[in-house]
């Protein structure tokens, strides 16, 4: 794909604007979410806190017997908006295949800034690993994608016990390099200032050793979105970190998700797919 040089920074992250029918996703995810937690029963633990704050929970969902691992799912939003209830129904899949799945809440832009979120994510995985045994996979979609990704660099923020467990992270639409994020009207709430858009960016970090990351995302996304996944991927890469790009034909932004719902779907299968860990 040929790359072309961006003049509208605000167009180029403007999902909304380029997807038929953007405004009646949201919907029908949290319905979806709700009938899948409603079905789950008992086996749905809501709101287990890792932190003071009200946004610091996270949903334990479990499968009928012992979980072969854990799953955690982070959601996206720009790091403005979304609650962990509009997702729910994304755990179907890994939970289908027998592993329990973590979604958490976290604390949103103005009243937290990015790195205070990622620290946040970090804890909430730290929280619900103290939960389940087993390995620990990793996901997240849009700046959810960056938080996962963020999670294995190598300076640290998730614990060297728990970050020891995680064989595999799976960024879904994932921004990488926040540089670009300074041009955005956006950044009023992110308020990015250059060193932190270059001190949280996983694109400028490096890995853990033994990383293993799947960048992941749909071939009709906006174009700054495939860069923003190869961009990862091709620089890890050049870490050591053992990674695989994914353009998956026919998908954007907002249904590029859809497979982790079954356990046959193709983000379902490739992030519980741990037999490529090398660490």
């Amino acid at each position: 794909m040929i790359f072309t040089a961006v003049t509208d920074w605000d167009d180029a992250y403007a999902n909304r604007d380029h997807i038929p029918d953007a405004d009646g996703y949201p919907p029908r995810w949290e319905r979806a979410a709700a009938s899948f937690r409603d079905a789950l029963g008992p086996r749905a633990r809501l709101g287990l806190t890792y932190g003071p704050g009200a946004r610091q929970a996270l949903d334990l969902f479990l499968p009928e017997a012992d979980p072969r691992g854990l799953a955690v799912f982070v959601h996206g939003g720009y790091w403005r908006r979304f609650d962990r209830p509009v997702w729910s129904h994304l755990a179907a899949g890994p939970l289908a295949q027998g592993w329990a799945v973590a979604m958490p809440s976290y604390r949103l832009a103005p009243e937290a800034r990015i790195a205070r979120i990622a620290r946040d994510v970090a804890a909430a995985v730290e929280r619900a690993a103290d939960e389940v045994a087993g390995p620990i996979v990793l996901a997240g979609h849009s700046a959810g994608g960056h938080l996962v990704t963020r999670l294995m660099c190598s300076d640290g923020l998730l614990a060297d016990g728990v970050a020891a467990r995680v064989g595999h992270v799976l960024s879904i639409s994932g921004v990488h390099d926040l540089r670009p994020l300074l041009r955005t009207a956006m950044n009023a709430d992110l308020r990015l200032d250059p060193p932190e858009a270059a001190s949280e960016s996983p694109a400028l970090l490096e890995p853990r050793p033994g990383t293993r990351l799947t960048a992941w995302v749909g071939g009709d996304e906006r174009p700054e979105f495939i860069r923003q996944s190869a961009l990862l991927a091709n620089v890890w890469t050049g870490l050591g970190a053992a990674t695989a790009s994914v353009v998956e034909s026919g998908r954007h932004h907002f249904d590029v998700i859809d497979s982790l719902t079954t356990p046959d779907g193709a983000l379902a299968r490739a992030l519980t797919d741990i037999r490529g860990r090398t660490g």
